[in-house]
């Protein structure tokens, strides 16, 4: 068994030696333990959580284990590190409760100088890389409490480096089975100025599991200038984890990052999702797509930031929901006041397939400059009857006919991830959900 300790100081101090973690490390979780201490559980009268409510989540009955929880005797499903890419991954690490279970990296990757291992191997052997990124200029610990406390225990994640002008060989792929109620797993991908990689990047646990379950994680997707990164989060927790998740991709010049979000699973979700447009020509395009029932809530919080003049912005999420489940979509569009010339667009539509279901779609812009062009929409609909009669009018049964409404609903969406793999993965979810 794990030993569990308490989120206290001095479980920091016993966590970060039984890791045998640098000095700078320490103190850096030392610095977001105050934070954290600091600051109180957020409630619906803080702006950010007004329509999420977690009076029910008991955060006072989690700790961190120590000791992990024997990942090399745990069975993890077959799917998780399947391939997703038509070319085959050049990396696969496979974590159970962020600890190494599975672990491959190609010689032609590793020739290129590719860094691709878990966090806690980057932290002792390529501490200088890890210390310059490591929530210092993306997810930062001061961002809320649960920013705080993740910055405080985090344990297990993947880390990701790619060189300066390599455009990595093949696909890296990594994926944790959260198995024994609460992990704090940190992604870290960092893109040289004219590298390129693709990442894909799995969370799921047992569907049905007992109890309340914690994921607090974060992931910091790094693209300097001239970089360009493929990045793919697929989350498939059970129905008893409540995932409390900050992230941020940040572009350099002339950067691109296309971002896939996927979330099918938990109880309750609450992320913030934001992408830094840092200097001109960056670019990022953030693609989304869930799927809630039962009594699901899900709340993604997204922000495109355009600091600099000349940058490019595209938000499309997509979201279905049945049964008395709940979503909550709130983005913003900012542009600084010298960043003029810029192109942002969001859009969230809502699918309802039950009346007890409720989705709010909150668009927004904050624009300091004068020539910019801004745009933003948001829906929430029902199943179009009609269009299902008059598939089930050419001998299609209804069952047959909703689903192809829903894969209609779904399909521009869709067509922005450019892996089949990653499409069949998300639809082949959604038509389970679907029943």
């Amino acid at each position: 068994m794990a030993e569990l300790l308490p989120f206290t100081r001095a479980s920091v101090i016993q966590l970060s030696s039984s890791l045998n973690e640098p000095e700078w490390m320490l103190a850096l979780r030392l610095n977001a333990w105050e934070i954290y201490a600091s600051l109180p559980v957020p409630t619906t009268r803080d702006e950010a959580w007004r329509r999420t409510d977690i009076r029910r989540f008991k955060l006072d009955s989690f700790g961190i284990s120590l000791n992990g929880t024997g990942a090399s005797s745990v069975e993890v499903p077959n799917h998780l590190g399947a391939q997703l890419t038509d070319d085959a991954a050049g990396g696969v690490l496979v974590e159970v409760d962020g600890v190494v279970k599975e672990y491959t990296l190609s010689d032609e990757l590793r020739a290129q100088g590719v860094i691709f291992c878990d966090m806690h191997t980057a932290v002792r052997e390529h501490g200088d890389l890890v210390r310059k990124n490591f929530m210092t200029e993306a997810v930062r610990p001061d961002e809320g409490k649960f920013a705080a406390l993740h910055g405080a225990f985090w344990r297990g994640g993947v880390f990701l480096y790619v060189p300066r002008g390599v455009k990595a060989s093949a696909p890296l792929h990594s994926a944790l089975w959260a198995l024994h109620g609460r992990t704090f797993t940190h992604t870290l991908v960092v893109l040289d100025a004219n590298s390129e990689a693709t990442f894909m990047d799995e969370y799921a646990s047992p569907a049905k599991g007992e109890g309340q379950a914690l994921h607090n994680g974060a992931i910091e997707l790094i693209v300097r200038d001239g970089a360009s990164l493929h990045y793919a989060s697929l989350q498939d927790f059970g129905s008893n984890v409540w995932q409390f998740n900050h992230e941020c991709g940040r572009v350099g010049k002339d950067g691109k990052l296309d971002w896939i979000t996927s979330v099918m699973g938990t109880r309750l979700t609450k992320a913030f999702q934001t992408s830094q447009l840092d200097a001109p020509g960056a670019w990022a395009r953030m693609s989304g797509i869930f799927f809630t029932n039962g009594r699901q809530h899900v709340d993604l919080d997204t922000q495109q930031n355009h600091n600099a003049a000349d940058t490019t912005s595209d938000l499309l999420y997509k979201g279905a929901l049945r049964d008395q489940s709940r979503s909550v979509w709130q983005g913003m569009i900012k542009a600084l006041p010298d960043s003029q010339r810029i192109d942002g667009f969001q859009a969230n539509r809502n699918l309802m397939l039950d009346r007890t279901a409720r989705a709010d779609s909150i668009p927004g812009l904050e624009i300091q400059a004068d020539d910019v062009r801004c745009t933003h929409a948001s829906t929430v609909g029902k199943l179009d009857e009609e269009e299902i009669f008059y598939l089930m009018s050419r001998g299609i049964p209804r069952n047959d006919a909703v689903r192809m409404v829903i894969q209609g609903f779904f399909d521009p969406v869709m067509q922005r991830i450019p892996f089949e793999g990653v499409r069949n993965r998300i639809f082949g979810r959604i038509l389970e959900k679907i029943g």
